[in-house]
């Protein structure tokens, strides 16, 4: 069995689907991984655990909720001045090489860290090294690439945000630079790295087909779902959902007793909308809840008539081939998909392509589309939309890990 090791932010039981299922989709490929990741308490994805060796490193140890802030921002800055995290995170892999043999690395990231970590057990190894790009830092519209919001410092706060973005930047480009080969989310993101390294490869998101697919299921409600965060209004902005809602319930052609709009988003998401939504008069329309375990998303985007990707034009200061994994997952369930406000970018062409739903710029738009497959589940029940499935199949996390397996397979001659 041949061994590849993974590097990664993130990983199951935790959020971390894109290494999850690689790893899930490697079994009976020959390649066996063994990872090391950051240790956090979420839970999300327990379902995707039991698929690789994995080694986590505890950066955080405080119980004590008042101390938690504290010991954040006290890593934070060890991060800034002395590389804390990937000097620790290098340590634990280098631990691991005597007793692995190890053909390859993977390097996996939402950002920076752990690149400087991967970079290094590469440099002392020889091993081939992969960088995978989930997001950059370029794509956001301010300082949402930052885990936590700062805390107010008199305006030294934002010399910090700065100061991280610039060694961020620094430490990630050098590392791009060393790589055998880069891995992708989009085409903007392809064309965004190539400068710095033209061997890149577009591997987008995906959802797995062994959770995703249709199924025919009749609700006494028309169900608008969203699932996921909402880290600024830049990034993910829904007044054209607002306004919309607004209209056709003014008009009577809906009212809170049929139509609900379900959040499934945390506490600041959900601050985040009730104050956007104010305006517009709809709060009766909506219903709250918590995020959920990963492995309850596919029923609750099956029981939906129709599925909320939320997003902003892509010019200026707009955000960036952001195609995320809950996108993935609605094309997989055919359910009519309304994109707001469309990126005119990447997802735009995806919805697009695929003949999955609309990618809205006008309020003018999203009245008829909700309007159409609320008639329709009024007759029926349900709502369904005619998808390209070649399309929706090319996206599955098979076909993903597929692509990666050959990357790996070119990069040890094989």
């Amino acid at each position: 069995m041949r061994e590849l090791l993974i590097l990664c932010d993130q990983f199951p039981p935790a959020f971390g689907p894109r290494m999850g299922y690689l790893c899930k989709y490697l079994k009976g490929s020959g390649w066996r991984p063994v990872v090391v990741t950051e240790h956090l308490p979420d839970h999300m994805f327990t379902f995707l655990t039991g698929f690789a060796e994995v080694t986590e490193v505890r950066y955080y140890k405080t119980k004590r909720k008042w101390l938690k802030r504290l010991e954040w921002l006290l890593v934070f800055i060890l991060e800034i001045l002395c590389d804390y995290k990937n000097r620790k995170m290098a340590k634990a892999a280098l631990r691991l090489v005597p007793s692995h043999s190890f053909e390859l690395i993977l390097c996996s990231t939402y950002r920076t860290f752990p690149l400087p970590a991967a970079q290094k057990v590469a440099s002392k190894t020889g091993l081939p090294l992969i960088i995978d790009l989930r997001d950059i830092i370029e794509q956001y519209t301010g300082n949402e690439f930052i885990a936590h919001p700062l805390p107010k410092l008199f305006g030294l706060e934002r010399l910090i945000a700065r100061l991280f973005r610039a060694k961020n930047l620094h430490s990630r480009n050098k590392a791009l630079r060393a790589a055998d080969r880069i891995t992708t989310v989009s085409p903007w993101h392809v064309e965004m790295l190539k400068p710095y390294n033209p061997n890149v490869n577009l591997i987008y998101n995906g959802y797995d087909p062994e959770l995703f697919f249709p199924e025919s299921i009749k609700t006494e409600q028309f169900l608008l779902t969203y699932t996921g965060r909402i880290l600024s209004t830049a990034m993910r902005n829904p007044e054209l959902l607002f306004e919309a809602v607004a209209q056709l319930s003014k008009e009577e052609t809906i009212s809170p007793l049929t139509f609900r709009i379900r959040w499934y988003v945390d506490v600041a998401s959900r601050q985040i909308i009730e104050q956007e939504s104010k305006q517009y008069d709809i709060r009766e329309y909506m219903d709250f809840f918590g995020y959920v375990p990963a492995s309850e998303i596919p029923e609750i985007l099956n029981q939906s008539s129709m599925l909320l990707i939320l997003t902003n034009k892509a010019v200026g200061d707009g955000p960036k081939g952001i195609m995320t994994t809950k996108f993935f997952e609605s094309l997989a369930v055919a359910k009519p998909i309304l994109c707001v406000r469309g990126d005119e970018g990447c997802l735009e062409e995806a919805i697009q392509e695929a003949r999955a739903g609309l990618s809205a710029h006008r309020t003018e738009e999203v009245v008829p589309f909700i309007r159409h497959f609320y008639e329709q589940w009024r007759k029926t029940g349900e709502t369904r939309m005619p998808v390209d499935h070649e399309v929706v199949q090319s996206y599955s996390r098979k076909n993903q890990a597929e692509q990666f397996i050959r990357i790996f397979n070119e990069l040890t001659h094989s």
